[in-house]
């Protein structure tokens, strides 16, 4: 489940990111995103020799730079509450935020953890990295003509 939710984000968000930067540019950024994401989780558990697999961090940097660069598009969600089901739009700075909440709650009680488990602070240190780096790597040009192919407040994707 883990990786399929990886895809579906990176799907929802990174084409829209790299649309902004171009296919070079996109790779370097996501890997700096992962390397990011991986000295964060380090320094949240120095000692640990549990090793850490996954991309995860580096779609958390792809996350973050689309709260920054798209945060009023709506993001299609669906929601489950038991016997009742709907979609809802929701501005993406929200729903990252929420996400972004998420992986602090999380992340906070597994500082110093010696079990295994989800990478919370590589998904915190990944969408923070994002969102540092989208300036450097945005080509202003290529930002314009998205935002004007797609609108602003559109994303391409549903996350449902």
């Amino acid at each position: 489940m883990h990786i399929i939710g990886n895809m579906w984000f990176l799907w929802v968000f990174g084409d829209n990111v790299e649309d902004i930067m171009g296919s070079a540019r996109f790779v370097v950024f996501y890997l700096l995103c992962g390397l990011g994401a991986a000295a964060a989780q380090i320094l949240s558990n120095p000692g640990s020799a549990i090793p850490m697999v996954g991309a995860s961090g580096a779609i958390g940097g792809i996350m973050g730079a689309y709260a920054l660069l798209y945060p009023r598009a709506h993001v299609h969600t669906f929601i489950f509450l038991g016997f009742y089901a709907t979609t809802v739009a929701i501005p993406a700075v929200f729903m990252l935020g929420y996400w972004f909440l998420l992986q602090l709650l999380g992340g906070l009680p597994a500082i110093g953890a010696s079990g295994g488990g989800v990478a919370f602070w590589a998904h915190i240190g990944g969408f923070l990295v994002g969102i540092g780096l989208i300036k450097i790597f945005t080509k202003n040009k290529l930002l314009e003509q998205h935002r004007a192919l797609t609108g602003v407040h559109r994303s391409k994707h549903r996350l449902f």
